[in-house]
């Protein structure tokens, strides 16, 4: 008799979109420079960026438009993307290259299991998690990010008061969001209990943004800080 072995829920879903030649050739050429294989090696921050400095990790940066423009603004944090659809990994190598930017990494993977395996505990200054998929049908919430599992899983990679950033357009992620990070042990809300904050100065207002706003869409920012 077959013995059937659950498999873990996955967050995201693997977008089989075309490349397009100059996000090939920038992935070709430019993963040797810019990008972190996943294995089950602790990855070494000093190492990898040749300095010491504030380390801040995007889980599924897209396209890596807001990355780009957050490392370039910010010279003197160390940037890590973490993302699993190859066109924005490329697309984000590209920029890298293009604007020389010396502080930030990608890594194409899921990023739990980077969490769990390669990040060092208490080695990240500020985890972004912007506009993750927030699968609307009811029978999928179950496969949303933000649960208590990986809420105390960011938890422990987190330096002492280390912030967890958080987005969505969709008003029902917010609301369990911050109903979800209000409940977690280990963290307090930035903003006051049960209030969202305003989109910081540091997290650019992306195209699909803009163009929401334009129709009326809202946008929700959640910030947690841990605690102990």
């Amino acid at each position: 008799m077959a013995v059937e072995h659950p498999r873990n829920i996955k967050s995201f879903v693997v977008r089989s979109g075309r490349m397009t030649p100059g996000q090939e050739k920038a992935y070709s050429e430019l993963w040797q420079r810019y990008g972190i294989e996943a294995n089950d090696q602790l990855l070494d921050f000093n190492q990898i960026y040749a300095r010491q400095a504030p380390v801040i990790l995007e889980i599924g940066f897209g396209m890596g438009d807001s990355l780009i423009e957050m490392a370039a603004n910010n010279p003197d944090n160390n940037y890590l993307g973490i993302e699993v659809h190859k066109p924005g990994v490329g697309r984000l190598l590209g920029n890298i290259s293009e604007r020389a930017l010396t502080n930030l990494r990608v890594m194409k993977f899921d990023a739990v299991e980077v969490l769990k395996k390669q990040i060092e505990d208490a080695s990240l200054s500020a985890v972004h998690l912007f506009f993750p998929d927030p699968w609307h049908k009811r029978r999928h919430h179950k496969r949303r990010i933000v649960q208590d599992d990986f809420i105390q899983l960011l938890r422990k990679k987190l330096c002492s008061h280390g912030q967890f950033h958080m987005a969505t357009d969709w008003e029902h992620y917010a609301v369990q969001m911050l109903d979800t990070m209000s409940k977690a042990s280990g963290f307090k809300n930035c903003a006051g209990n049960g209030e969202y904050i305003p989109r910081p100065e540091y997290r650019p207002m992306t195209k699909f943004e803009r163009r929401g706003e334009r129709l009326g869409h809202g946008v929700w920012d959640i910030l947690f800080e841990k605690t102990d």
